[in-house]
């Protein structure tokens, strides 16, 4: 039987303008992003989502606080989920990390998957783990409708590990993924996977 992951980005944080590369820094919601995160509760509770997981970053946490507070659903907190690393370019724009890193950031335009930015996860790494936990996640719950609460890009990679997409596409392919925005993909027995839905706002129910 197959299972509905719903992929949620976390809400917006004080390093989303300008943006920031976030990665695995642990940094809070801010006041927008926290009303973000009620939006996406009470979607949730209005499409009947059955099992919660988050990131353990405090950014999805938080996010996923607000879900369990009106659903009652205890999330389960998995690390494979947290964000791509970034390196010594956390903290930066991508502005600044081009600047910083001249050298480098030819490289990382052309294929940031064969070349992150120093001391950065592999995208590779980042997308396997993430798609095990996603796979994870529907096999422990057949027929169930699962929100995950992550991170833009690692969400983007394993859309793009599930599909086929070369990962050195990833910005390419999925340029943009809004906060609280829903990714939707159908986990069926035999491991292969569907996309229902990129970057919906919460307020549209997934298709099943």
């Amino acid at each position: 039987m197959s299972a509905t992951v719903v992929l949620a980005r976390h809400g917006r944080t004080p390093w989303h303008e300008p943006v920031r590369y976030a990665g695995s820094s642990d940094i809070p919601l801010d006041e927008v992003g926290e009303a973000q995160a009620d939006r996406l509760a009470r979607w949730a509770a209005a499409a009947g989502v059955t099992a919660l997981a988050s990131s353990d970053l405090l950014r999805a946490r938080r996010t996923a606080a607000a879900v369990h507070a009106l659903t009652g659903l205890e999330p389960v907190v998995d690390a494979r989920l947290r964000e791509l690393d970034f390196g010594a370019a956390e903290g930066l724009t991508r502005a600044e990390a081009r600047a910083r890193f001249a050298d480098h950031a030819p490289a990382y335009e052309a294929d940031p998957a064969a070349s992150p930015w120093p001391g950065g996860e592999l995208p590779a790494v980042g997308a396997e783990r993430a798609t095990a936990a996603v796979r994870d996640l529907a096999a422990d719950r057949p027929g169930g409708l699962v929100l995950a609460v992550a991170h833009s890009t690692i969400i983007r990679l394993v859309v793009c590990q599930t599909l086929g997409v070369p990962l050195r596409d990833y910005r390419r392919a999925l340029p943009r993924l809004e906060p609280t925005a829903l990714t939707t993909l159908l986990v069926r027995d035999d491991g292969s996977t569907g996309l229902l839905g990129f970057n919906v706002s919460p307020g549209v129910a997934p298709t099943s």
